[in-house]
């Protein structure tokens, strides 16, 4: 049932009574002219009010007041027209005189009625605000508000692939961990002792907007004992997920026409972080081995390249690993060239062949590193990183001021006691174990029941499998036909930019379980014999 509202009206010859309907309740006024003001016209007024309230309904007299600043703002009540007196208002609406006096002195107080003793109540000459003209395309002859006042003058569409779950649909995620897995009762009782403890000594307030120290902290001992780098909680940001550090680099980084380089498949939220910021988007192959450092360098010759994006760990969307050659050419290709290394090792830690290499940062401190603990602990968390100069760093804690003050501190300091007491380290091992499992599992599946449909690489690390078919008339049926059969995944055409790019399928293995597993594979049998 509607808690209140305006039921649109129109003008009318001047009839005086009452007319009832049952989902309204209705009043027809007709008075003579006042010397004093212009001439009256005839209108008809409409409110719909609803009088069966519970404790968190609006008010009776704020719904008045609500009916008549509509009839207001949309010219049905002009300046110096009358309203009915309170007692023939509140006769007509059903209501407490009260009430209908409580609601005129709040539009008298606001200036949008007045009043003239015993002459009546008036809509003011004066109007806080300009009403809306009609508008000839609109149904009733209203503009929106909204157009009204040009709200619909909105900065150009993001162009994402999005996908969300949706009930009796199977999703298969891009990648994400079985959040089921989680250590919920030692992040509990984490959580629950600093807000007990912040709360007494007043540590609840607004922080150091690059992020709990502590959680910086760790993070920094992290990445300098486990990955080869040489920070200090300096060079530490902390940001709400991997895909708000990336932003903060375009917006850091980038300048209208700036170019920036991505591989042909990539991640598409960075590309449009880029694009969003009025960078150029250049293209280069990727294939077995990672990004084609040949195919970089050409189109280093042929464009004053400013930052360069990759994910050389476990690269998306495909999977594979940037090899070691390649890595040394990148950085080598960056001195010579002037560009910037962005490095998104966003699921480090899942690792299934041998020891995981070492970051580019590792190697030079001047690339721009971006992590997560999402894909580690939970994505519900929000917590990723990034590792820079301290010069960026405090130009992004700067930005981080104008977007949301500061992240989340008390989770960040129940994830940092999380840390130095081992359990992050302790619950990557345990997803590790029943990670490898599951994907050696969708292996075994994708081979007994898509064996000459589907082609993929097992993949050394990361948390989803790319797939692509023998027959692209077999992925454009599987496309079709996916929501009949109840699967969700992301378009084939989102991770190239071209429409006549590379296709292929993402799916993620670390969310499902056997059974799961099982049925993804058999869905997709089905809607592909379909």
């Amino acid at each position: 049932m509607s808690r209140c509202g305006v039921l649109v009206g129109c003008s009318g010859r001047l009839e005086p009574g009452l007319s009832w309907t049952s989902s309204q309740l209705e009043y027809r006024i007709s008075s003579g002219p006042d010397e004093e003001t212009m001439a009256l016209r005839g209108w008809r007024l409409n409110l719909k009010l609803d009088l069966k309230r519970g404790p968190a309904d609006v008010p009776v007299y704020l719904q008045i007041v609500h009916g008549l600043l509509g009839e207001i703002r949309r010219g049905r009540l002009i300046p110096g027209e009358v309203l009915p007196g309170s007692r023939e208002m509140a006769q007509r609406l059903g209501v407490n005189r009260k009430t209908v006096m409580i609601a005129y002195d709040e539009l008298i107080a606001q200036g949008w009625l007045t009043s003239r003793g015993t002459k009546g109540t008036f809509v003011s000459a004066k109007l806080p605000e300009p009403k809306a003209r009609p508008s000839e395309s609109s149904n009733d002859g209203v503009r929106s508000r909204n157009e009204a006042r040009n709200i619909g003058r909105l900065a150009p569409a993001v162009q994402l692939p999005v996908i969300f779950p949706q009930p009796g649909m199977l999703l298969l995620d891009d990648g994400t961990p079985d959040t089921r897995l989680f250590p919920a009762m030692s992040f509990s009782r984490a959580y629950r002792s600093i807000m007990t403890v912040g709360g007494k000594v007043g540590k609840l307030g607004y922080g150091d907007p690059r992020g709990n120290l502590s959680l910086r902290s760790a993070i920094s001992r992290m990445l300098n004992v486990d990955r080869g780098l040489a920070t200090t909680p300096e060079h530490i940001c902390l940001t709400r997920g991997s895909q708000m550090a990336i932003y903060l680099v375009s917006r850091l980084m980038i300048r209208p026409g700036d170019h920036v380089v991505v591989d042909d498949l990539t991640y598409p939220p960075a590309c449009e972080a880029f694009r969003m910021a009025g960078a150029n988007i250049l293209r280069v192959r990727v294939d077995d081995d990672g990004t084609d450092m040949a195919s970089l360098e050409k189109v280093c010759r042929r464009h004053r390249v400013r930052l360069v994006y990759l994910t050389p760990h476990h690269h998306f969307p495909t999977t594979v690993l940037l090899s070691p050659t390649r890595r040394l050419r990148l950085l080598e290709l960056a001195s010579r060239f002037g560009f910037v290394v962005v490095e998104d090792d966003y699921d480090h830690e899942f690792h299934f062949q041998h020891q995981p290499l070492l970051p580019l940062a590792s190697f030079d401190p001047s690339v721009l590193y971006i992590g997560s603990m999402s894909k580690l602990l939970s994505p519900s968390l929000r917590l990723g990183y990034m590792f820079a100069p301290a010069k960026f760093i405090e130009r992004a804690a700067q930005e981080i001021c104008l977007i949301d003050r500061q992240g989340d501190p008390v989770t960040e300091q129940a994830v940092a006691e999380l840390v130095e007491t081992g359990e992050v380290r302790r619950h990557a091992s345990r997803a590790r174990k029943i990670y490898a499992t599951r994907r050696k599992k969708l292996a075994a599946l994708l081979r007994a029941e898509l064996h000459g449909t589907v082609d993929f690489r097992l993949p050394d690390g990361g948390l989803a499998f790319w797939l692509t078919f023998v027959r692209t008339s077999d992925l454009d049926r599987l496309e079709q036909t996916a929501p009949k059969h109840g699967l969700q995944f992301l378009p084939s055409r989102s991770f190239s930019g071209r429409p006549d790019g590379r296709r292929g399928i993402r799916i993620g293995f670390a969310a499902l379980d056997d059974a799961g597993l099982r049925e993804a594979v058999r869905r997709m049998k089905a809607a592909i014999a379909s």
